[in-house]
C-alpha cells in the first residue's frame, strides 16, 4: 500500500463501502487512536448501508477480562496490543472471510456469532453479535488492525481494505476524557489515562498508519 490521500466527505465514504456490498464477502477495517472517532464512524456506515449488506464486528471483543489482566500485571495498560486476545481476532476474521485459510468453504457457517465489548461492564461478552452467511460485507474497528507485530500480523491479508481514521489531535483527547468520565473516571483520572496509557498506544498506532488504503478526517 502507498502512502494514504485524504477522503473527501461521508457520502463519498459511504459510496466506498457500498462498492464492497456486490461479490464474494468482503471486510472493511477502521483504525486509528483512541478517541479517533472509529466506532462512530462504522456504525453509521453499517446503519445506513442496512443490515441485509452490512454488519459491524468490533475488534474491542476481544479484549482480555478484567480478572486476567489483573493476573498478568496488565490491567494498568489496558488497550494496549498485548491486552488483546490478538490470535482470537485474527481466528473470527478467518472464519468471517471466505477463502481466508486454505480449503475454506465459501459460506460453511450459515452464523457466525462474534464478541463484543461492554463499556458500561468494561469487560467484553462473548457470542453476543450474529453474522449471518448472506450478509456481504463486515466492518470491523479497533487500534491495531495495521500493526505487525506479534499475532496481530496475521491480520495482513484479511482485510481488503483499511481505512485510518484521524481527527484533530484536541479533538480526539477530549473525546477520549468525555468518554472516560462518562463510564466512572474524575476528570483528573480521566485526563491522566487520556494522555498517559491512551497516549501511549496512540503513538503506537500513528506508527502503522502509512499502511492503510484511506485517510479519513471524520470531522
Amino acid at each position: 500500500m502507498g502512502a494514504p490521500a485524504p477522503q473527501p466527505p461521508y457520502e463519498a465514504l459511504l459510496e466506498r463501502a457500498r462498492a464492497l456490498t456486490t461479490g464474494p464477502r468482503r471486510v472493511l477495517g477502521l483504525t486509528g487512536p483512541p478517541g479517533a472517532g472509529k466506532s462512530t464512524l462504522a456504525a453509521r456506515l453499517v446503519a445506513d448501508l442496512g443490515p441485509r449488506r452490512a454488519v459491524l464486528v468490533p475488534m474491542d471483543g476481544f479484549h482480555l477480562a478484567n480478572r486476567v489482566l489483573d493476573a498478568l500485571g496488565r490491567r494498568d495498560r489496558k488497550g494496549a496490543p498485548d491486552t488483546f486476545d490478538a490470535s482470537g481476532y485474527v481466528a473470527l476474521l478467518r472464519r468471517l472471510r471466505p477463502g481466508a485459510e486454505d480449503g475454506a468453504e465459501d459460506g460453511a457457517e450459515d452464523v457466525v456469532h462474534a464478541p463484543e465489548f461492554r463499556r458500561d461492564l468494561d469487560e467484553p461478552v462473548g457470542s453476543a453479535l450474529p453474522v449471518p452467511r448472506e450478509v456481504p460485507l463486515v466492518v470491523t474497528e479497533g487500534n491495531y488492525l495495521l500493526l505487525r507485530e506479534g499475532p496481530w500480523a496475521a491480520l495482513e491479508g484479511l482485510l481488503d481494505e483499511t481505512w485510518y481514521v484521524a481527527p484533530d489531535e484536541r479533538l480526539r483527547i477530549e473525546r477520549l476524557v468525555a468518554r472516560h468520565e462518562e463510564f466512572g473516571r474524575t476528570p483528573e483520572q480521566a485526563r491522566a489515562w487520556a494522555l498517559g496509557s491512551d497516549g501511549a498506544n496512540a503513538a503506537v498506532v500513528a506508527a502503522s498508519a502509512h499502511r492503510a488504503d484511506l485517510l479519513v478526517d471524520p470531522g
